[in-house]
């Protein structure tokens, strides 16, 4: 029986580049001399430090900017609560959403029961899993999920016949 994955996927390598490139940037910048701006990486989050909101802001586009030339989708962050460090230093913590949450999950599985296609939609854990009985029926689903999940990125992998 045919089947596929919807899936949310990023490359974590292209985002520690992004990282790299956008503190090589902030250093050389003129308008950002003498200040402490600069972009940490962990796992699956993104600290941002810089002088004031004006700087935070720019080292925020200038990391989407990186993060959209090196092919990341800048749907998959999510920007946490700008918080004042000491003085008038600020940090904002990004977040990287790998995987389709359960809210989203659930919210895809109706989609597609909803649209009366012959096909049927699991939750199998952060992954979405798509059977038909016939190829058409899942290339019909793929639109669907295309047109009408836009805020989040979506991949589709793991197509079997």
């Amino acid at each position: 029986m045919p089947s596929f994955d919807i899936i949310s996927e990023v490359n974590q390598v292209e985002v520690r580049n992004a990282v790299d490139q956008t503190n090589k940037e902030v250093s050389t910048r003129f308008d950002f001399k003498g200040s402490d701006a600069r972009v940490e990486h962990a796992d699956k989050a993104l600290t941002l430090f810089a002088d004031d909101d004006f700087k935070l802001k720019q080292v925020t586009d200038i990391l989407t900017g990186k993060l959209t030339k090196r092919g990341v989708d800048i749907r998959s962050l999510e920007y946490g609560d700008v918080e004042k460090v000491s003085g008038n230093k600020v940090k904002q913590v990004i977040t990287v959403r790998v995987g389709i949450e359960q809210e989203l999950s659930k919210k895809i599985v109706k989609l597609i029961k909803d649209s009366k296609q012959k096909v049927q939609a699991s939750i199998q854990g952060d992954a979405v899993r798509v059977s038909g009985a016939k190829r058409d029926d899942l290339q019909d689903a793929i639109a669907l999920v295309k047109k009408s999940i836009i805020d989040f990125p979506v991949q589709f992998g793991n197509f079997r016949d």
